[in-house]
């Protein structure tokens, strides 16, 4: 009986063993700790095959608006069909272009390459009201109450368009003010590197200058 039991354990000891050197042969370093891989890289392309000889040949006037694309924003290039006549120097018209083009669903192309908008309507912009810093847009719904990623779509479109425009001298660049419907002053909010690879946290924001 003691010569079973001893054998037993020289036989788990060998099995033991025998899997240690396969795994090492195979590359894998057999390890006691868990060890923290990091997220999946994403698998989408985050690129529409064709866009830019597409927009070539498309009318109106092209826009450059970003979308969410593998939990970070990432811009596609887009037509409005408003007249570039009417679009020209007017940052209202610009940016209501921008916004409605933010609020539309993906095309097929873009939904294949992994984009979706967190943008949903309906969501109006005005320009500012007397006392608001210059350039100043203001939207149907107070910006922080907007949802993060959208708010972050929107203030980076914005922001790299001629509606983002700085309204005064020291105003930060890729930057946009804007406000509320409500009795709230307007504020600058700014489109960032570290937005763009995380749009889910706060945008960053200051006081609006006058």
């Amino acid at each position: 009986m003691r010569l079973r039991r001893t054998w037993g354990r020289r036989r788990t000891g060998l099995l033991a063993l025998g899997a240690a050197v396969l795994l090492s042969g195979c590359g894998i370093r057999t390890t006691s700790v868990p060890v923290d891989a990091g997220a999946a890289p994403s698998r989408v392309p985050c690129t529409v095959p064709g866009e830019a000889s597409a927009t070539g040949v498309q009318s109106g006037v092209p826009l450059r608006v970003y979308l969410v694309c593998g939990a970070q924003l990432d811009a596609v290039e887009r037509r409005s069909p408003l007249p570039e006549e009417k679009a020209a120097g007017d940052r209202v018209r610009t940016a209501s272009a921008l916004l409605a083009q933010l609020e539309s669903e993906p095309s097929d192309e873009e939904r294949r390459a992994g984009f979706a908008t967190a943008v949903k309507g309906p969501l109006v912009v005005s320009a500012g009201r007397a006392g608001d810093p210059k350039g100043t847009l203001r939207l149907s719904r107070q910006p922080e109450d907007l949802p993060p990623t959208a708010l972050a779509q929107i203030v980076c479109t914005f922001a790299e368009s001629a509606a983002g425009e700085p309204g005064g001298s020291g105003a930060a660049a890729d930057s946009v003010v804007l406000g509320g419907p409500g009795p709230y002053g307007p504020r600058r909010y700014s489109c960032t590197t570290e937005l763009k690879e995380r749009p889910e946290s706060a945008v960053p924001s200051s006081p609006a200058g006058r």
